[in-house]
């Protein structure tokens, strides 16, 4: 005959918030470098761009579409020639 020792083992806490729905932080992870030293003004405007997107839709990391969207908004569009 076999016997079952129970112990209590201490409950699963999920600590990941999905309902977290507050302000966004007030610090920035960036994707590609630490400065825009060194940039045009172009460039620079294109990764303060970024960077804010970033920072409104909580991102650490942009794909490739949620750039585009961002070089969009700034007014850019691909000349027919």
């Amino acid at each position: 005959m076999s016997s079952f020792v129970q112990t209590s083992a201490p409950p699963f806490v999920d600590r990941r918030n999905h309902d977290n729905v507050g302000p966004a932080p007030d610090y920035e992870r960036r994707q590609f470098a630490n400065s825009h030293d060194g940039l045009s003004p172009e460039a620079r405007e294109l990764a303060t761009a970024v960077d804010q997107y970033k920072l409104v839709h909580r991102r650490r990391f942009v794909t490739f579409e949620e750039i585009l969207s961002v070089i969009k908004e700034l007014g850019y569009e691909k000349s027919v020639t």
